[in-house]
């Protein structure tokens, strides 16, 4: 997986779109790997784009979430993750982070409601 990031970034670009990149790991590996995404996000100054169906990575690694649902595929939440604290293993067990991600998983219960 690092090589594959690795590739996408010796062009050295502006946007980074990564879909789904982590999403066949198991979590330690996962957790592992969305703390070195946003170290390399920090450290590159990138755009990151990152499509993802986990409400705890979305949460963990974004500034900003959009989320999607399907039939007819839309826009159906976009809220903004404002913390003060660093993105780390006390951020994934904190009050704020669970906050955020009952919000989104209301949104999707919402959206699921909606296309039935």
């Amino acid at each position: 997986m690092r090589v594959s990031i690795a590739r996408g970034l010796v062009t050295r670009p502006k946007v980074l779109l990564m879909d789904e990149p982590f999403g066949a790991l198991d979590e330690i590996t996962r957790n592992k790997l969305d703390s070195d995404l946003l170290d390399l996000w920090q450290e590159q100054k990138l755009t990151v784009v990152f499509v993802t169906h986990s409400i705890q990575e979305a949460v963990f690694l974004s500034q900003r979430v959009i989320m999607m649902a399907a039939r007819p595929g839309r826009v159906v939440d976009d809220m903004r993750i404002e913390t003060h604290m660093a993105r780390d293993d006390e951020f994934r067990v904190s009050q704020a982070f669970t906050q955020y991600a009952q919000q989104l998983q209301r949104g999707l219960l919402a959206a699921s409601q909606e296309s039935k």
